[in-house]
């Protein structure tokens, strides 16, 4: 596992959005998020349960979040210019970006894809963190080391059988970072790296495997500490790396240096 101890205020002032923030890996990071002192920009489709989320930082005495509610499946690039323009009105900068909302579809043969099916889960999983990052860039140009981290997984890495649309989404997640990453590199002050979570106990993961024991997997919690190094101003020289949550004592990579 990932080890690394951020200090109680790591994330003191910062403002950082989480995308799928209701459950799971992106409702933990939301509140973890906010326990190390980030006011947090909770976006999601379902309303109740963003409010679960915020209710629960605010009983903590943690900063106050806010709920930005968007359907990332059919969000337009409409959409993501008035998410930008209220972040800016209400925030004036972003200091980090956390893409984690995905949805895994069908585990079926290429052969066997319906179109439909391929085009809801790049959608969700590719375009939305494209077109997000694009228009959030400007504000996070305005940030001191500001970071975005995307969600990558073991079949981004390393194709699978079956994975379809969600293995090959994330293999484009991994050249979106790198792409990003490169492009800012001595021309802003943004990073962009990318987490693959690992199996871990989430809904996602129980569809994928029915039959595993969820109590053999680590949880949410367990995983944070890569999330709050690359969120955090320690991870401020790494730029363009992929990393791997529940793989021990990865040595810190160079920055992505052209």
């Amino acid at each position: 596992m990932f080890s690394y101890q951020g200090a109680e205020h790591l994330l003191k002032d910062k403002v950082i959005l989480i995308t799928g923030a209701s459950a799971g890996i992106g409702r933990v990071a939301a509140l973890t998020c906010a326990r190390y002192g980030a006011t947090v920009i909770l976006l999601g489709r379902e309303i109740k349960k963003l409010e679960g989320v915020y209710d629960e930082i605010e009983q903590n005495g943690w900063p106050m979040p806010a709920i930005y509610p968007l359907n990332l499946e059919i969000a337009s690039d409409t959409d993501f210019i008035k998410l930008a323009e209220t972040v800016e009105q209400e925030f004036g900068r972003l200091d980090g970006l956390l893409h984690n909302a995905s949805i895994l579809g069908a585990l079926k043969p290429i052969s066997q894809f319906p179109t439909s099916e391929w085009q809801k889960i790049m959608q969700v999983n590719l375009n939305a963190a494209f077109m997000l990052t694009r228009e959030l860039l400007p504000l996070l140009r305005q940030a001191d080391r500001a970071s975005v981290i995307f969600t990558s997984s073991g079949v981004g890495h390393k194709g699978r059988a079956h994975w379809g649309a969600y293995s090959v989404s994330k293999f484009a997640t991994e050249g979106l970072m790198q792409v990003l990453a490169d492009e800012e590199d001595g021309v802003s002050d943004v990073r962009f790296n990318s987490i693959n979570p690992g199996g871990t106990r989430t809904a996602m993961r129980a569809s994928a495997f029915p039959g595993e024991d969820p109590h053999s997997l680590p949880t949410p919690e367990d995983i944070m500490p890569v999330y709050l190094y690359l969120m955090g101003d320690d991870s401020a020289h790494i730029n363009g790396q992929a990393f791997h949550a529940q793989e021990p004592g990865q040595p810190e990579p160079a920055s992505c240096a052209s």
